[in-house]
């Protein structure tokens, strides 16, 4: 969430346990999301050049973090600068997140874990299929080799007569 995002301190990053601690997240929960080393060889580099105090991603000079709606912003002029005609949202790119990680076969109790979702309903609204995978699934029918043969080819057709 953008807003759990932009409240991230600088020891909110565990890299030895290759963690992000999301402090009191919506629901005042706590939980821990997996951090990528290419994601933390960036935080990294920005905290070396920034040496934020508090925040790691700290708003105007004496104020407090940054918000939730700049860094929106951030995203469209991200997504104007690339040209993509697709709406970018930091919301988009949670539902993206959950979507890869259902791809990647993650189970959906565990994206529900790492979403911070108490109802899987609500985790399952967040993963999109696409249709592409959908089109490479083979059908659990085609497992069962020789199951079909043993059928009768007159077999569920309708008889012309009465009861034999």
């Amino acid at each position: 969430r953008v807003s759990e995002l932009v409240r991230l301190q600088a020891a909110d990053i565990d890299s030895s346990r290759m963690l992000v601690i999301v402090r009191q997240g919506k629901g005042r929960k706590d939980r821990v999301v997996p951090l990528s080393a290419k994601l933390l060889e960036l935080l990294r580099t920005w905290w070396r050049a920034r040496r934020p105090e508090r925040w790691l991603f700290p708003g105007k000079p004496g104020g407090g973090h940054l918000t939730t709606p700049a860094v929106q912003r951030l995203c469209q002029q991200i997504r104007q600068e690339t040209g993509l005609a697709k709406r970018v949202t930091p919301h988009t790119l949670r539902h993206s997140y959950a979507t890869h990680l259902l791809e990647a076969g993650v189970d959906v109790p565990t994206i529900q874990k790492l979403l911070g979702h108490g109802d899987l309903a609500t985790t399952a609204r967040y993963m999109h299929v696409r249709s592409e995978r959908l089109q490479s699934l083979s059908s659990p029918l085609d497992l069962l080799d020789g199951l079909f043969d043993a059928i009768p080819p007159s077999a569920g057709q309708p008889s012309t007569g009465g009861p034999s």
